[in-house]
């Protein structure tokens, strides 16, 4: 047990200080967002909202996503990464404590897509700040410890989520969101500022190449786009399924998704590292965990035995504590190419898509063909990203060395 506690520890070591500092920011923001894994239930429990309405405030959410990460990597090239996370997560926070006070259909898609646009400018902001603050040689394991604080904050977030629900009821969500945005907003200004912070990988490019016109990274983003769709079923389509097919309350549903975040915090970091050592390149690594998430939802509908949930959740998890952590490393590794911030807003995009029409799909789908046929449907596009993966891979052998 010993030498087993030590491996685990070292998997940590050799991270700046800022990057903890980054983790830590991540981990009170994510606590806070507990509101997310909820809002399909509480618009269709307290707003009253059709499946087909839900899906729209979805699409109103990946479509703020969409303009928020663009906006937020056009900043970030400007006037840089810290200025802009400062100011998203304190307006962030504002704004998710007024979106309890909209109650029309109208108002809600509007609230949302107006939340998502200033949350995710902090995406392609904080990416670069994560690049910038480690050296080359840790950056998966940079990106690995930042996913272990988002996951941490997550698994805590939903069980926490689901006792609010119940005591509370769902406004209490929004408080909670928003106070954590403007406390995560206080950590960063007093432990990130240019001036306390020490960067450990600055990238200058006298001719900076255009991350619009790399092929290969267009294709990944593509792949990411399909995986992005797939994934995100288990955020919003799936705890409607939880509910409706399997009778889960909030509380269960809140404990089986934070489930999720205690896998990836105990397991990843060794994971990754053991990964790392394997030889295998990263885009290798992604179409083996795109094939985990695929098969995640083929045993949903093998059996209609409750315990299949958990394993179906075990496997998605799996594939996602790999498929992540090596594809933000393969943009952050491209994004030395040209302006960072313009790639790392491209990577935001491409879930920023899956958001637009990942959450709309799934509810549309379970609302005319059945939970079933959507599972089935989902297996379908996550091929379709496996084959972008080894496009992706044929691609790289011709015209460069395989990341």
């Amino acid at each position: 047990m010993k030498k087993l506690y030590n491996s685990y520890i070292d998997t940590f070591r050799g991270l700046s200080s800022e990057i903890w500092w980054l983790a830590l920011i991540t981990l009170i923001n994510r606590a806070g967002t507990m509101v997310i894994p909820f809002l399909s239930l509480y618009l269709t429990t307290d707003l009253n909202l059709s499946f087909a309405q839900v899906g729209w405030v979805m699409s109103a959410f990946g479509l703020g996503s969409v303009c928020g990460s663009w906006l937020g990597g056009k900043l970030t090239d400007k006037i840089g990464y810290y200025k802009v996370m400062v100011r998203s997560l304190l307006a962030t926070g504002i704004l998710f404590i007024g979106l309890q006070f909209l109650h029309t259909f109208a108002g809600v898609c509007l609230g949302i897509f107006l939340v998502m646009l200033v949350a995710d400018m902090f995406r392609p902001a904080m990416f670069v700040a994560l690049s910038a603050y480690s050296k080359p040689e840790n950056k998966t394991r940079s990106v690995t410890l930042i996913r272990l604080a988002i996951n941490l904050g997550f698994s805590a977030g939903p069980a926490v989520g689901g006792i609010i629900i119940t005591t509370m009821s769902y406004a209490g969500l929004f408080w909670v969101d928003g106070i954590t945005c403007i406390l995560a907003t206080i950590l960063l200004v007093n432990v990130l500022h240019p001036k306390k912070a020490k960067t450990q990988d600055s990238i200058i490019n006298e001719n900076p190449q255009s991350a619009y016109k790399d092929k290969a990274f267009w294709i990944f983003l593509a792949a990411m786009t399909m995986f992005g769709i797939v994934f995100l079923q288990y955020f919003s389509t799936m705890p409607l399924y939880y509910k409706d097919v399997h009778y889960l309350t909030e509380l269960e549903i809140g404990i089986l998704l934070g489930l999720n975040g205690a896998f990836i915090f105990i397991l990843e970091m060794p994971l990754i590292k053991w990964l790392e050592n394997t030889g295998y390149s990263k885009t290798t690594l992604m179409v083996f965990g795109a094939i985990l998430v695929g098969i995640s939802f083929v045993v949903l509908n093998v059996t209609p035995w409750i315990g299949i949930l958990l394993i179906g959740m075990l496997f998605m998890t799996v594939g996602e504590m790999i498929t992540f952590p090596f594809s933000n490393a393969f943009a952050m590794e491209r994004a030395k190419k040209g302006n960072q911030g313009e790639y790392m807003a491209l990577y935001s995009i491409a879930f920023s898509i899956a958001h637009i029409f990942g959450h709309n799909a799934g509810m549309q789908l379970a609302d005319s063909v059945g939970f079933e046929n959507t599972w089935y449907i989902m297996t379908l596009l996550s091929i379709l990203c496996i084959a972008l993966l080894w496009l992706l891979m044929r691609y790289l052998k011709k015209h460069e060395a395989v990341s």
